[in-house]
């Protein structure tokens, strides 16, 4: 449920009066709200959920009154809720061809590129199984897991399989990469792809091969303010932060690469 803030109105009847009776006096400086106020629901892609938290905890530090409300999911699965209605203010997607849907319905505010990612190699801890390349995911005995080609790990995926000529067999593909890496947490798989950030937010849980960008796909993250949204400032001020401010500077410790430049 939203809060909302009945804004406090502060008349200026002296100084009308002042004015009516031809007294002169220099108005007082107006102060600008700040746009990180009341509540603001963000729907985010899984990959984000590390360093959005942590923006979050800064936002609600520097900002009282605010709160932020994450929905964090695969891209594919929040666009399908926004164009079925679901109430949001902010969108943040790991490609730009689910975001692509929301403008063609004319739902968000422009979109704006604000990190890129790429994937990794996750393996077990100590990888017992001395995977080291793409080509080892399909040894013997090696359980892989990876995202559904309608979403975004699931799409990098696709990539890679076409530029490297190479056809993975996986054991079960998954929604997001976030479900992705629970498989190869519970032991239900013991090889999978997800993005290197997955990897940075997982110490001591999964061991990470890295993947040569030249057969690696490195793709961007887009962010946008929902139309419809009832804290329409507070949701600009986000984007803002995510593409050039303080949440731009979390993702880039998390290990998210800059956006591309224009």
């Amino acid at each position: 449920m939203q809060l909302r803030f009945r804004p406090v109105m502060i008349t200026a009847t002296a100084a009308l009066a002042l004015a009516a009776c031809g007294s002169s006096s220099t108005p007082a400086a107006s102060s600008s709200p700040d746009p990180f106020s009341g509540n603001l629901t963000v729907f985010a892609a899984s990959s984000l959920t590390n360093a959005f938290n942590t923006a979050e905890k800064g936002l609600e530090v520097d900002n009282p009154g605010f709160t932020g409300t994450y929905s964090f999911a695969g891209s594919q699965d929040l666009v399908t809720e926004i164009i079925s209605g679901a109430p949001a203010d902010v969108i943040a997607t790991a490609n730009t061809d689910t975001m692509a849907q929301l403008t063609a319905k004319g739902l968000v505010e422009t979109p704006q590129a604000f990190c890129q990612n790429k994937l990794e190699i996750a393996v077990a801890p100590g990888n017992p199984l001395n995977i080291k390349t793409l080509a080892d995911l399909n040894n013997p005995g090696v359980k892989l897991v990876i995202g559904d080609p309608s979403v975004p790990v699931g799409e990098y995926v696709t990539d890679i399989e076409a530029s490297d000529t190479l056809t993975f067999h996986p054991v079960s593909l998954q929604l997001s990469d976030a479900a992705v890496l629970e498989q190869l947490e519970s032991g239900d798989a013991n090889a999978a792809l997800v993005f290197v950030t997955d990897v940075i937010g997982a110490p001591g849980k999964v061991t990470g091969v890295p993947i040569p960008d030249a057969q690696n796909k490195i793709g961007t993250y887009e962010i946008a303010a929902i139309k419809a949204s009832s804290n329409l400032g507070a949701a600009e001020a986000f984007v803002t932060s995510a593409v050039s401010g303080d949440i731009q500077s979390i993702l880039l410790s998390a290990g998210f690469l800059p956006p591309p430049k224009s």
